[in-house]
């Protein structure tokens, strides 16, 4: 049986915050006052919904359906964000967002849920949810999938799940901030990421049969898994990325900087090759500098 949730007084700073406008803005909006920008009309809408607060009759509007939101606990300011943003974009589209948020301890995802098909949803978003852990089992999602609901997955993809999916290009951002770190003057840089994580070069163009050779410095501690330098090569058919030699991988606590080198010679079907440094499995600290790629 779904929790019923008793009356509350709308609270104008509640609203305000919310929607990130200003008290004044909400009262002209809840008071049907002109002087108001579509966006901020909606932004306060979509704020009554999300806080359960309940519309004006004289702002209620026929809901094209209801849509659940699923995040993460909005203690990390990145959630807050992603929320309002969807939720505005869901008000503008006539539907009604059923706000779900996480903490530990409390409602888990497959709970939420479960409550969200008893209010016949049409719909569910998830954020961060466990779609975007590679240990968690996607049958949940092919289960509401097989019942027909469709499904949005933000911040992580599940393979095989018919539904659409938005995440950002770590790999990319990552090298932006290798970038902006050198480009003010540090060169001794470090990394930790989650236990599977790499990053990537440019790519620099070859001839099948030249020899590469790449170094770079190197510190560990706690290291563990798989972590070393590795040469990638574009190839074909497909032109896809193909793994070449990787250096010893690195595990353990080192005594200060260490010089790793791996040498490979470019493949009859590659034309790019570039590093890769790879960290898998790896519940440690590793660090690389000097990274280098040269032609033999």
């Amino acid at each position: 049986m779904s929790p019923t949730l008793p009356p509350v007084r709308t609270r104008l700073t509640d609203l305000a915050e919310q929607a990130g406008v200003s008290t004044a803005t909400v009262s002209r909006v809840l008071n049907g006052k002109h002087g108001v920008s579509t966006q901020a009309r909606q932004a306060v809408l979509a704020a009554l919904d999300v806080l359960g607060y309940e519309r004006p009759e004289k702002l209620r509007t026929r809901s094209a359906g209801l849509v659940g939101l699923v995040v993460p606990e909005l203690s990390n300011p990145v959630f807050p964000a992603f929320a309002q943003v969807i939720e505005t974009m869901l008000t503008e589209r006539g539907y009604t967002p059923l706000l779900c948020t996480q903490s530990p301890g409390g409602t888990t995802e497959d709970q939420y849920v479960e409550m969200l098909l008893e209010h016949a949803v049409d719909g569910i978003v998830f954020v961060s949810g466990l779609h975007a852990d590679t240990a968690a089992s996607k049958d949940r999602y092919h289960r509401l999938r097989s019942r027909g609901i469709p499904l949005v997955l933000i911040n992580g993809f599940a393979e095989g799940v018919d539904a659409p999916s938005v995440c950002t290009d770590d790999t990319a951002a990552l090298d932006l901030a290798f970038r902006h770190l050198i480009s003010l003057g540090h060169r001794s840089i470090g990394f930790k990421g989650a236990e599977d994580a790499l990053w990537e070069s440019f790519p620099v163009p070859a001839f099948p049969g030249e020899r590469f050779t790449v170094t770079a410095r190197v510190k560990s501690s706690g290291a563990s898994g798989e972590n070393g330098v590795q040469m990638l090569f574009l190839a074909g058919p497909g032109w896809g990325w193909k793994g070449g030699p990787m250096s010893k991988s690195i595990t353990g606590t080192s005594d200060g900087w260490q010089t790793v080198t791996v040498s490979g010679t470019v493949p009859a079907d590659a034309d790019v090759v570039r590093v890769n440094l790879v960290s898998k499995n790896n519940s440690g600290t590793v660090l690389f500098d000097d990274v280098s790629l040269r032609r033999e």
